[in-house]
């Protein structure tokens, strides 16, 4: 009985699950999680197993990976009974999956698949964790270490085959399995990537996920992407150094916010090798700075199909986004990682590298404008794009012999990502420049300018928000905003929160509180409130392509203006409320209503 055996269930299976079971007479599917990382793939497929009343799916975790943390919360919110490793071992199961080698998975009574948890098999690693089945290399051997997912070590226990069914994307794959481990090579099967299948259906809504970062029109998104390891583009052990810290510090330099929007996808395993709250402590400066930390779940996919650029390394994330025609920029690629024979191997020496003595904005510019897709991604990343769903259900159903449903089998489409707005908080240093009547260039940059010269001609002035944590330059600003809902109570009005920070900040001359994504109010020193709006634009898609923020920098700018014969800040605030204003940022115009805030507050 299973009543002293702590934490083992007794519903849905169980010695006496008979007893208290409403439904006792399913198949069992036993899914084997090794970590978060492999469990996003699990999570692909789970689905597959919708509606099906014939079927009752179970969870376990093998407790064998070096990354633990997370694991236990992941499978809670599956809502599917999740077995004790020992209670999993002894149930009875028609189908087990795993997307690892991870834990003894020649255990099991049931039929076993086995997918991948990348694109293929195609790192090597010196030390395979699988539970009793880790070989002893030896001390000191000066071979090399094997690819995972391909060698003996990993995929033989006692000299046969571990899984019954071992999915792979494309033929390539089995030519590597079938030199690297014969033996293993008849449980191939090519059941394609339901991963990348989901992404490739996402594509049509590439627009809705750029807005729900943020991205404004006309801004190029370029992701920082992170496998992990002390090689990757996050370690700190690379030939190249400390890669990414100095990247983040020219992110801030280079990139002008109103061209640019970063985000970063890491690793899970490095999100829970050092903890979410590690994570965003290193990253604090440059989230301040507008830097988007993505969910490594639940958001990736999304953010992949929104970019315009990535910088990554050797990991799945980016070589899916040279399967998509992204532009990939490497800013850490060790081959000797890698499997030579691999397609990624290939890519990494194709690949333009990161040049740590140019520019990182010029390098990013050019890999955009000149970028031509390679073949060797999308043709290698699938060799059945689109049909994961029907093979795997088929493949599933056959190996519990039992028929499948009358329905077509289908993934989950990717959801659309809550809204995160990009708000900096890093205090901006703006460069300003009057082209014209009524036209201002204006240029924010989180960091100080490197240089204001004959490359750079105008005048700069800072702006900050309100809720910096450089709470010493709200002093020091010119500009100081805020961004909320208009009838947020704690402010009392946007009328009244500009005039209490201009009481507060004698040295302040223009306060704006942002609306929405279209308009702010601002107050002038000694002036009554005015509401500034983008004027309509055919290509906004219902988002200016401009943050409000920066409409009250050019207004401060083209108050600012004090060149011989020009006209005094009145006369220049009442034709910037009759004629409106034109702000430049790159090669972008954005016209700008200005007018009194009506009906009074």
């Amino acid at each position: 009985m299973e009543n002293g055996r702590t934490g083992w269930l007794r519903v849905p299976v169980g010695d006496d699950a008979a007893r208290w079971a409403t439904r006792g007479k399913c198949l069992r599917v036993l899914v084997v999680v090794h970590n978060v990382t492999a469990a996003t793939r699990l999570l692909d497929v789970l689905p597959l197993f919708d509606d099906d009343w014939r079927v009752q799916l179970l969870v376990t975790c093998t407790g064998s990976s070096a990354f633990a943390a997370g694991t236990a919360e992941l499978l809670a919110d599956t809502g599917v009974p999740v077995l004790p490793w020992e209670q999993a071992t002894e149930t009875e199961a028609d189908l087990v999956v795993s997307a690892s080698f991870g834990g003894q998975l020649d255990v099991f009574s049931g039929k076993l698949a086995i997918l991948s948890h990348g694109v293929g098999y195609t790192k090597r690693l010196a030390t395979p964790d699988t539970g009793h089945r880790t070989p002893d290399t030896g001390a000191g051997a000066a071979v090399p270490a094997p690819v995972f997912g391909l060698a003996p070590e990993w995929l033989l226990s006692q000299g046969a085959p571990v899984a019954d069914a071992l999915v792979l994307s494309h033929p390539e794959q089995y030519e590597r399995l079938r030199i690297a481990c014969p033996e293993a090579a008849p449980t191939a099967v090519l059941a394609g990537d339901p991963c990348f299948d989901r992404i490739l259906a996402a594509r049509p809504y590439r627009e809705r996920f750029r807005r729900a970062l943020g991205v404004r029109p006309g801004q190029q998104l370029v992701l920082l992407n992170s496998t992990w390891n002390s090689e990757s583009l996050f370690g700190d052990g690379g030939s190249d150094g400390d890669v990414v810290a100095a990247l983040l510090d020219r992110v801030s330099a280079e990139f002008p916010v109103d061209e640019y929007r970063f985000a970063a996808v890491l690793h899970p395993n490095i999100w829970h090798g050092h903890g979410p709250g590690q994570i965003r402590a290193w990253l604090d400066r440059a989230r301040r700075g507008g830097l988007a930390l993505i969910d490594p779940l639940k958001g990736w996919r999304q953010a992949l199909l929104a970019a315009d650029a990535v910088i990554g390394d050797h990991g799945s994330v980016t070589y899916y986004a040279a399967a998509l025609g992204t532009p990939v920029l490497l800013g850490a690629a060790p081959l000797d990682a890698l499997d030579p024979d691999a397609p990624i191997s290939a890519f990494m020496r194709e690949a333009p590298r990161l040049d740590p003595d140019v520019s990182l904005s010029a390098q990013i510019e050019r890999l955009i404008g000149r970028h031509r897709p390679l073949s060797g991604p999308a043709g290698f990343t699938t060799s059945v794009p689109g049909e994961s769903a029907v093979r795997l259900r088929r493949l599933f159903y056959s190996m519990m012999g039992a028929p499948e449903p009358g329905w077509p089998a289908s993934l989950k489409p990717l959801p659309l990502p809550d809204y995160e707005a990009g708000t900096a908080t890093a205090p901006f240093h703006v460069l300003s420049q009057v082209l014209g009547p009524g036209e201002v260039a204006v240029s924010r940059r989180a960091g100080p300018w490197p240089m204001v010269g004959p490359d750079h001609d105008g005048e700069l002035h800072v702006a900050v928000h309100e809720d910096t944590r450089d709470v010493d330059q709200l002093d020091l600003a010119d500009v100081i905003f805020r961004d909320g809902a208009p009838d947020d109570p704690r402010f009392g009005s946007p009328s009244d929160w500009t005039a209490e920070v201009l009481r507060r900040h004698q040295g302040c001359s223009l306060a704006a509180y942002v609306t929405g994504p279209s308009a702010c109010v601002v107050r002038v020193r000694g002036e009554e409130p005015l509401r500034v709006v983008a004027a309509p634009s055919a290509d906004a898609g219902g988002m200016s392509g401009l943050d409000p923020a920066a409409y009250a920098s050019a207004l401060y700018a083209w108050l600012a203006t004090g060149s011989p014969g020009a006209a005094t800040a009145d006369k220049r605030l009442t034709q910037a409320m009759a004629d409106g204003l034109s702000v430049r940022t790159g090669t972008r115009l954005h016209r700008v209503r200005v007018a009194p805030l009506t009906p009074p507050e």
